[in-house]
């Protein structure tokens, strides 16, 4: 859901009937499938069960290469998934998720969490830099979900940003969701929402935000299209996800349209805009022209 399918991924499960020679043969077999065992990384439960044991016995024989993770959490998968995007040695990749595990441990509320733990308040601060120089767009999306896995790990390290900025007049007026949004961002990254006429004062300031590296969130194109034409120097939209409701069309699984939505994607175009259209950045893209075609001829269809 989050990554799409991944190559070099086997999955070992050990049964309670099952015993320890049983278990190495199936990562025995599963290493098999990869399509190189010169990096293994084994991402397991327990430091000291069956699972690490029988891992750490064929660990033995590559540990100049290969790496062992304990403790496995959804957000230590997620990071690992990411993490092959720009690291390509095992350990590499081990050393890294040791603090991403740890930070997918939160606790609400928050007032149990250790005193020495940093404060998730830290993303909502306001956008500010501080360096001369102007902000940097590494990556501008179309997403109905806004900020979600998909945007925290994939797309993040892909691009690398030092902030993400969800760039809406109504989620700006709504708190919970600003929260929601703020505590969603990955560890290291600023998280700000914003309305789009202050996104356009930003994209002109030239004395506060060099080396900051933005990406861009909006909910809608209508939104995009407002800081677009309002001087926020976008030459290229990525195109997530657009959430289906009465009125849209539905020319594929994630992207729906009314009327609306297809001359705003007109007008983008015509200001010489290009579409990226893909859920995370190993799909392949999509044409914007075939999607907008089928989704006006559905339209007019249903008239």
């Amino acid at each position: 859901m989050i990554f799409g399918e991944q190559e070099n991924v086997q999955a070992v499960t050990f049964m309670p009937n099952e015993g320890p020679d049983d278990l190495k043969a199936h990562l025995e077999e599963a290493i098999a499938k990869l399509d190189s065992a010169d990096e293994v990384l084994f991402l397991v439960d327990l430091w000291g069960g069956s699972p690490f044991n029988q891992a750490n016995g064929l660990y033995e024989a590559h540990k100049d290469k290969w790496a062992i993770v304990t403790g496995l959490n959804l957000p230590m998968l997620i990071e690992a998934y990411g993490s092959r995007l720009s690291m390509d040695s095992a350990q590499a990749i081990a050393a890294h998720l040791i603090q991403a595990g740890r930070d997918g441990v939160k606790i609400k509320p928050e007032t149990l969490e250790p005193k020495a733990a940093a404060p998730a308040a830290q993303a909502t601060a306001p956008v500010s830099g501080g360096k001369p120089g102007k902000l940097d767009y590494v990556l501008a999306r179309i997403d109905s979900r806004l900020l979600h896995g998909q945007v925290a790990t994939a797309w993040s390290k892909t691009v690398k940003p030092t902030r993400i900025i969800v760039v809406s007049d109504n989620v700006a007026r709504d708190k919970l969701r600003k929260q929601l949004i703020t505590e969603a961002a990955p560890a290291g990254v600023k998280a700000h929402v914003i309305p789009v006429d202050q996104m356009i004062k930003i994209a002109k300031d030239d004395k506060h935000f060099g080396g900051e590296k933005a990406l861009l969130l909006f909910e809608t194109p209508q939104d995009a299209l407002r800081a677009i034409e309002g001087g926020v120097p976008i030459k290229t939209l990525n195109v997530g996800s657009m959430a289906h409701s009465v009125g849209k069309v539905q020319p594929n699984k994630v992207l729906a349209f009314d009327q609306n939505d297809i001359d705003t994607f007109a007008k983008l175009k015509a200001d010489g805009v290009d579409f990226d259209v893909r859920k995370v950045p190993t799909d392949s893209k999509d044409n914007m022209d075939n999607i907008l075609k089928k989704a006006q001829d559905a339209l007019n269809a249903a008239k």
